[in-house]
Parts: C-alpha cells; structure tokens; sequence
C-alpha cells in the first residue's frame, strides 16, 4: 500500500495533476504514513521536473504545472508535519513572495519550485504581499532568507521598503535578501542593499546555496 500510495502521488506531480495529488496526500495520511517519506517522495518528483527544465527537456508551463501540483498536495503534509513534530533535512529556509501592488505569480512559483527542488523548506506567501507578512513569517519560520519577485517598476520600491523594516525589527542581519523579477537589475539589488540578485528560477536556487554556504 505505501509503495502505491508514493507512486501515485509522484505520478499527480509528474502529470501536473493538482486534485489527485491533493487526495494521494490525503491517502498517505489516512495511511499514517510517514509525513517525512511522503514529502520527500513528492520532492523527488518536483526534482525530476527541475532537472528536465534545466536541460531544457521541459519548459514554463511543465515547471509551473508540476509546482502547482506540489503546492495542492503540501499543505496536507506539513499540518501532519506540524501536529507530530517531525522534521525534515533542509538546506534552508526561504520566505518567498510578490511584493505589495503586484500580482504577477508565474516567475515567483518557478523559484518556489526550483527552490524545494533543491532542498530547500519554502514558505510561498502569495502575491501582493505586505511588509509586514514578510516580516511575521520570517520570525514565525525562523527564516534563512527571504526572496522577493517585482515585475513592475511601480513595485519595485516595495522590496528596499522591506528591507527597511527588516532593519527596524533587528532582523537584518539574522536573514539573507535575495531579489528578482522582470523590473529588478543587480544594480538595483545592490542599491536597495540585497544580499544578491538572480535573473532566473534556476539562477534562484543555486544563489540561495551561495548565500548560505557564506
């Protein structure tokens, strides 16, 4: 039953399948399975989907359908998670989010993706995302970093607006600041005083490895 339960369930990611991934987690739970095994079989599969992106086997609307799939099936895992008090190996955790005023999702939900595919616990706050949730869910997660995505130059503001209120609530120095988006240039990461930039999903993850491992 547990091999079948698994393999369903990296089935519905590798299908881009939302709903069968959702009720195959919800299986493994009704299961008692373990919350740990099931999550990291489902990253396996969202790693699968990564590593054909980065050859460029699969592309945008493969990475987001999979990512998608994973984000349907995680929040039934980590509330068993949550309850029991297991944990997971982790490279790090990373609040992520589309800062306030923009509603742009795609090219924050492929650096998600990319981000668990390279084992690393992220915190997906959404779109139009105000300081202040940055700022509550870094200290609820205890964050290692947080990555913001701007896609309009009316936005782009709100990032070094975070990074303020970083400053303020003596956080700054405890989490590193990573930036992104179609409106975002290294220039602008270093004048807003971000840690680093990344021009793309895959860029995303392996600057967050770097930051960390500093």
């Amino acid at each position: 039953m547990e091999t079948m339960i698994f393999d369903n369930l990296k089935k519905a990611i590798l299908e881009y399948d939302s709903k069968a991934s959702a009720e195959w987690a919800q299986k493994a739970m009704d299961e008692k399975l373990d919350p740990v095994k099931v999550m990291d079989a489902m990253t396996e599969a969202i790693q699968i989907v990564g590593e054909g992106f980065g050859r460029d086997e699969l592309f945008l609307p493969e990475l987001v359908g999979a990512g998608e799939a994973m984000e349907a099936a995680t929040p039934i895992i980590e509330a068993e998670l949550k309850r029991t008090g297991a944990k997971r190996e982790s490279a790090g955790t990373v609040v992520l989010g589309t800062v306030f005023g923009d509603m742009h999702n795609i090219g924050k939900s492929m650096v998600a993706t990319m981000l668990i595919t390279n084992g690393f616990e992220v915190v997906d706050l959404g779109i139009n995302v105000q300081k202040n949730q940055f700022i509550n869910a870094i200290k609820e997660h205890n964050a290692d970093i947080v990555a913001m995505s701007a896609l309009l130059t009316t936005t782009v503001q709100e990032q070094k607006n975070v990074i303020e209120a970083l400053k303020q609530e003596g956080l700054r120095e405890k989490v590193k600041v990573m930036v992104g988006g179609g409106a975002i240039s290294q220039e602008f990461a270093d004048k807003i005083g971000a840690d680093g930039y990344a021009p793309s999903a895959p860029g995303a993850a392996e600057l967050a490895r770097q930051l960390l491992a500093n």
